[in-house]
């Protein structure tokens, strides 16, 4: 019993190893990805060109 318990404790910590290695790998990819598409509708809705059934109108 006592080593099922070790095996899930270890197990759980290397889950969350891998799943903290990836939200720090991608957290900056997911921040310039934001800026980008935020500039983006920026753009579109200055520039005053386009569709009226556009992202930026309703």
């Amino acid at each position: 019993m006592f080593w099922k318990i070790v095996l899930a404790v270890a197990a759980i910590w290397i889950a969350l190893a891998v799943v903290g290695a990836l939200v720090k790998g991608l957290f900056w990819i997911l921040v310039v990805s934001a800026v980008v598409f935020g500039v983006y509708l920026l753009i579109k809705a200055m520039s005053g060109t386009g569709e009226k059934s556009d992202i930026t109108r309703s």
